[in-house]
């Protein structure tokens, strides 16, 4: 059996389990139907299965397991579901890139830089035995480029883009660092004890994008939104604090609880008319100046 083949049954079988469920003789007719539809052999036995499962664990990292209170085989999630939807998603993508059609006609890809990913394996490798580094970052609003010797303690995605959050040895602060301004990246052999009272989670659980907290405590913040702008804040919510607290004929109303941070303002002007802040009172002052200050450019 060729390696095309073994790759294309992985696919398979991640496709069938991630849609429900299935037992072997489900996910073993399947197979059968996808032989004749794509002309490949892709039928298997128990043992030839059971070995797909190591290897599709091996090189997707997509965990599958028997249930026996099912009957059936599933996709096992960790202790961070998010994790493995994300897993599947680039799987999604991997499949529909690696076809042999030319794809420039089929597929508009955006037009941006490297995003740094290049160096997220070494940034694991180095949270995860808690190892000191050291690199040279290029901060956008200066432009200086600057030697950084840092404690790394996780990392964190936001709208498209990597981020590292460390402790900065030189004044000792936690900082985030855009993992695309990164470069020259070393890894050390210099342990660092890692803060026992550091969660990641819990430090940006009332954050919106990569700004930590910047003040003693969130606030509570209510957002009106029209009717057309509330289908998209309903299945994609701004916050997981996010909270349903009327909905009508003339839009919706939210509840979140936030840090006011820069990242969330500049969120809330991307909606333009289509919000109101209706809570706390000094965010409507900071919505209201800064319309009031880009009105001026156009007088």
């Amino acid at each position: 059996m060729s390696k095309r083949e073994s790759l294309s049954r992985y696919n398979l079988i991640i496709k069938k389990l991630r849609k429900n469920p299935a037992s072997f003789k489900e996910i073993s007719e399947y197979l059968e139907l996808e032989s004749e539809i794509q002309g490949y052999d892709f039928t298997i036995g128990i043992r030839t299965f059971q070995r797909d499962m190591d290897d599709i664990l091996a090189l997707y990292n997509v965990d599958i397991k028997y249930d026996h209170y099912l009957k059936a085989y599933k996709i096992v999630e960790d202790n961070q579901p998010e994790v493995t939807e994300r897993i599947l998603e680039a799987f999604d993508t991997l499949n529909a890139l690696n076809i042999s059609d030319r794809l420039s006609g089929y597929i508009h890809f955006e037009k941006r830089k490297p995003q740094g990913t290049e160096n997220l394996y070494g940034l694991l490798h180095a949270i995860k035995k808690q190892l000191q580094i050291k690199f040279i970052y290029n901060k956008f609003w200066d432009g200086v480029l600057s030697d950084r010797t840092v404690e790394p303690y996780a990392l964190k995605e936001f709208k498209h883009r990597w981020y590292l959050i460390a402790k900065d040895l030189n004044d000792g602060q936690i900082k985030t660092f855009g993992l695309d301004r990164l470069t020259e990246l070393d890894i050390s052999k210099k342990f660092f004890l890692f803060p026992e009272e550091f969660d990641a989670n819990e430090h940006f659980k009332y954050c919106f994008g990569i700004m930590g907290p910047n003040a003693q405590a969130p606030e509570n913040i209510i957002l009106s939104f029209n009717t057309v702008q509330a289908k998209y804040i309903k299945s994609l919510p701004l916050h997981e604090t996010q909270e349903i607290i009327e909905e009508n004929e003339t839009g919706i109303l939210i509840k979140l609880k936030l840090y006011i941070t820069l990242d969330f303002i500049m969120e809330l002007l991307s909606y333009g008319d289509s919000v109101e802040i209706v809570e706390p009172g000094d965010l409507r002052e900071i919505m209201r100046g800064v319309y009031e200050k880009a009105m001026g450019r156009y007088l």
